[in-house]
């Protein structure tokens, strides 16, 4: 018997907006690569996130500890731009007392 020694395509894609997913999914790298850094095992991974095939979850992780420095850069960039969209956000509309506000929309006069 021989062994084939090929790897699979990395399975990470970057969609329009330049977020890298994860197989043909909506699942990120962002979402895997920290649910890794907070002490779930790929199976754990993998059941929060069903549609997530396990072989892919190992092959991210790997390519994650192989290439840390860059996906580190990437994942601190995307984590400074989310943070922007919700200070956009929050500047347009003060979230503090928005639960009171709807309340008070729904009431008749």
């Amino acid at each position: 018997m021989t062994l084939t020694l090929e790897s699979p395509p990395l399975p990470l894609h970057a969609d329009a907006d330049n977020i890298v997913r994860v197989g043909g999914t909506r699942v990120t790298l962002q979402t895997v690569v920290s649910a890794f850094r907070n002490g779930a095992t790929p199976e754990q991974i993998a059941q929060d996130y069903p549609a997530l095939e396990l072989a892919d979850i190992y092959a991210v992780i790997q390519y994650y500890l192989r290439h840390r420095e860059q996906a580190d850069e990437y994942l601190a960039e995307r984590t400074a731009a989310g943070d922007a969209v919700q200070q956009e956000v929050e500047s347009r509309c003060d979230p503090a007392g928005i639960r009171d506000r709807l309340l008070a929309r729904r009431m008749p006069n």
